[in-house]
């Protein structure tokens, strides 16, 4: 969801080129990928690691996005100098061309655990991750039956996206410092998005790879799914970008998608005012029994396709979630559709 203008700076106006790397900083250049979707692009970034490249992230294993990798490391950047291919999450476009990186240079890939891992699940499609266990979900929170299906086949693209995973990585944990170049990189866990993502902080330079976890002119996604139907990401997600607040103000973010941006604090202020004022929009229409699909209306003035459908379905149980958690709302099983949760203001 993209929010209101806000403050924010911009030093640079411009995007690279497909395959050109523009340069941020002396040696930490900013690549950009095509994706196929709505979000039409994702930035990517490299390294100077001491004669050689760290990679962080990927763009999904498309042809496009390999032929840019090509070009990138065919010129300075040549695939026998890069030294590790850094992921920040799961999701096919930061992971999607890791196995082929990975063949292509020899590098070792560098993640966190629970991504790897829920890489593998997503790819494989157990039981927790298939689109019948989240057509069920969607289901039992009322989406139509008719429409569950479609639905869930609408997120059903990770295999395709991805290609194949790395068959190893090097494990990244809270608290590590990767040391590339002559800086030294702190990790920053966040949770909410996806299950631990990586950031990476850098005090030398003042700059922030915050991947998904803050990005400058639209929402993060924020969902619920069947792994764990009755967690509560918005929670874990709002603790994860109040980390950010520690930071210094001026901190230069490199996001995941839009511009490079100075003012990651009015960010993350914005961003818990969007959220707050989602809830409130929620509360003050659940004084009668709501379902998450009946609550999509109040959270998106747009129309949904299928595809927005998919995402929309599970951040509207994720703010629900919230909301039960925190006592504001009950859940009750729906009096004229039976098995569909509902939930009502207490």
């Amino acid at each position: 969801m993209t929010l209101k203008a806000s403050p924010l700076s911009f030093p640079f106006s411009s995007t690279p080129a497909i395959g050109i790397p523009s340069p941020i900083r002396k040696g930490i250049d900013w690549c950009r990928h095509q994706l196929p979707f709505a979000l039409d692009h994702i930035n990517t970034w490299l390294i100077e690691d001491s004669g050689s490249i760290v990679i962080v992230d990927t763009g999904i294993a498309d042809d496009i996005s390999q032929a840019g990798w090509e070009k990138i490391l065919g010129g300075e950047q040549r695939s026998s100098e890069i030294s590790k291919i850094v992921i920040t999450h799961a999701h096919p476009d930061h992971i999607g061309n890791a196995s082929w990186l990975h063949h292509r240079t020899k590098a070792s890939v560098w993640m966190t655990q629970s991504e790897f891992l829920t890489a593998q699940a997503v790819f494989e499609k157990s039981p927790s991750h298939s689109t019948t266990s989240i057509g069920a979900l969607f289901r039992q929170h009322g989406l139509p039956a008719n429409d569950c299906g479609s639905v869930a086949e609408k997120g059903d693209h990770y295999e395709k996206l991805v290609g194949s995973l790395p068959p190893s990585f090097i494990k990244i944990s809270e608290g590590d410092r990767l040391n590339i170049g002559n800086n030294s990189w702190q990790t920053i866990l966040g949770s909410g998005h996806s299950p631990e993502h990586l950031s990476l902080y850098c005090e030398e330079e003042n700059i922030l790879i915050s991947g998904d976890m803050l990005l400058p002119k639209i929402s993060t996604n924020v969902a619920v799914w069947p792994h764990s139907p009755d967690g509560n990401p918005l929670k874990e997600f709002l603790i994860s970008i109040d980390s950010f607040n520690h930071l210094p103000a001026d901190v230069l973010v490199l996001p995941s998608h839009g511009l490079p941006f100075v003012g990651a604090h009015q960010r993350v202020k914005e961003l818990q005012i969007h959220h707050e004022e989602r809830l409130n929009q929620i509360l003050s229409v659940c004084h009668e029994p709501k379902s998450a699909f009946q609550i999509l209306p109040t959270l998106f003035e747009r129309e949904l396709d299928a595809y927005q459908l998919f995402f929309a379905m599970g951040e509207s149980i994720a703010h629900l979630n919230y909301l039960c958690w925190e006592g504001e709302v009950q859940k009750q099983e729906s009096a004229t559709d039976q098995g569909v949760v509902n939930f009502i203001k207490q």
